[in-house]
């Protein structure tokens, strides 16, 4: 018998003689189960939060850390108003400051019940420096609200330096509404005030949080083409400064960038010099026309709606099927100069509003959903464009990177379409695909799909809040 047995038998008897030689003595055991470390749980990603077509709901998830990421349970928002299905539709949301804005509109014209809903969120961050620590350790509630007769049927939202601006279409106005709020027990007093400017489906862009600039959507009359000029002021004002007339109307589109204001009528770009000092006296504003082109078939000059902007640069897309481009302005510039970057599609398809996000490696990243009406059929695409390939933070060398496949959408008018959002950090890309009650959850570093989960009912719009803790 060699040595290692000699030990084994050893060990026998010593344990023999340990037990039953004593009979004060007790057996002593082991067990490693009650012992083993614990499983941490996963860390939290970020908090998602998304719409319900299907029953006019905001939902939250955690996404948590994994390989793939996954999301933690999807759960309904405490005390959200149940809303009618069939009269009323969640519209616009945006964060700002801890907190999240949901606008909401009606079939009547706002008279059935319309207006805005204001939640804390639950994600907190504490600044540390050059770097932050994020927590997800309270549930999202609604702080303020205003649902009535008299909001004037919302559609529109924007953002402008952290504060809320929500069109009130027919009172010819918008709300401005400030987050900058205690987030107390329960309900909470919210700074609000509304403005007199634009029209009936009205745009905005406000400059340094001190001028407003309201469009009409009129496409003819005494209103084609008009933009009111209003001094923004925290209680609100009604007394509009002065009027601009574009060259064209149906305005559906407006921006601020680099002390300029954008607007997206019929017919290209306009622009003018932000005021920030507006009177009755700068009435005769000089305006300028960037021309898009027109279509090779029709002849009509191409447009763009929505903006999205990034550092000086503002972002657009125009054109469709092989003539869809990505569009960009350096707003910097004395005279801006178009860049556009081509966006082939399929036929039936057009881009929608681009989403821009500085990736965690450093890439400046947009994404277009392939867009499309309801009686088209066939694959669904997003492309990603590189706008600063060079990373000199000029954007006249952005190049398409590639076009993939996603989900189905389930177009209903306005609703329906997919929708992308990004984490704080820039590591995650996550969209809806509303037509498979799935959401996708893309890695910025590879731009390869990590999964694609079910969280059901019909996702739309959806917001991502917060990052992954990586320690103190």
């Amino acid at each position: 018998m060699n040595l290692k047995n000699w030990t084994y038998v050893g060990l026998l008897l010593v344990t023999f003689m340990m037990v039953g030689c004593g009979q004060q003595q007790e057996l002593i055991t082991f067990d490693a189960s009650a012992h083993a470390a614990e499983e941490p749980e996963p860390s939290v990603i970020c908090r998602l939060f998304l719409q319900d077509r299907d029953t006019r709901k905001l939902r939250w998830a955690d996404v948590l850390q994994g390989n793939p990421p996954s999301l933690g349970e999807m759960q309904d928002v405490d005390d959200f108003p149940v809303l009618d299905a069939e009269r009323q539709n969640l519209v616009q949301m945006d964060s700002s400051q801890g907190t999240l804005l949901v606008g909401v509109r009606d079939d009547a014209g706002g008279e059935f019940q319309s207006g805005w809903l204001l939640l804390a969120t639950g994600v907190e961050e504490e600044a540390h420096g050059d770097h932050g620590h994020w927590s997800f350790d309270n549930k999202p509630r609604i702080i303020a609200r205003k649902l009535d007769d008299q909001q004037g049927n919302p559609a529109h939202l924007y953002l402008y330096r952290d504060v809320y601006y929500l069109a009130n279409d027919r009172n010819n106005g918008y709300t401005r509404v400030d987050p900058s709020v205690v987030d107390g027990e329960g309900e909470v007093n919210v700074s609000q005030g509304f403005h007199a400017g634009g029209g009936h489906h009205i745009t905005l862009a406000v400059a340094e949080n001190t001028t407003g600039y309201g469009t009409w959507i009129d496409g003819g009359g005494p209103n084609q083409g008009r933009v009111d000029v209003t001094r923004i002021q925290p209680e609100g004002n009604e007394e509009i400064s002065y009027s601009l007339a574009l060259p064209t109307g149906v305005i559906h589109g407006a921006t601020t960038a680099a002390d300029k204001v954008f607007f997206a009528p019929a017919d290209g770009i306009c622009w003018v010099a932000a005021d920030l000092d507006p009177m009755a006296e700068h009435a005769d504003t000089e305006i300028h026309h960037i021309a898009l082109g027109e279509n090779p078939e029709t002849k009509k000059p191409l447009r763009t709606g929505a903006f999205a902007t990034h550092r000086d640069y503002v972002c657009f897309v125009y054109g469709e099927e092989d003539y869809a481009m990505l569009g960009l302005l350096n707003a910097k510039e004395t005279s801006p100069q178009l860049v556009s970057v081509p966006l082939p599609m399929q036929p039936g398809n057009g881009p929608t509003v681009p989403a821009i996000v500085k990736a965690a490696d450093g890439r400046r990243l947009v994404f277009v959903f392939h867009n499309h009406s309801a009686d088209v059929e066939g694959d669904e695409f997003l492309s990603i464009v590189q706008l600063d390939p060079n990373q000199d933070l000029g954007f006249s060398d952005a190049q398409l990177l590639k076009t993939i496949p996603v989900g189905h959408s389930a177009v209903e008018g306005h609703y329906g379409h997919h929708q992308i959002t990004f984490d704080h950090a820039g590591q995650y890309a996550f969209w809806t695909n509303p037509g498979d009650s799935t959401i996708s959850i893309m890695s910025l570093k590879d731009l390869g799909v990590l999964a694609t989960v079910p969280v059901g009912g019909k996702p739309t719009k959806l917001i991502a809040l917060g990052e992954e803790d990586h320690g103190h």
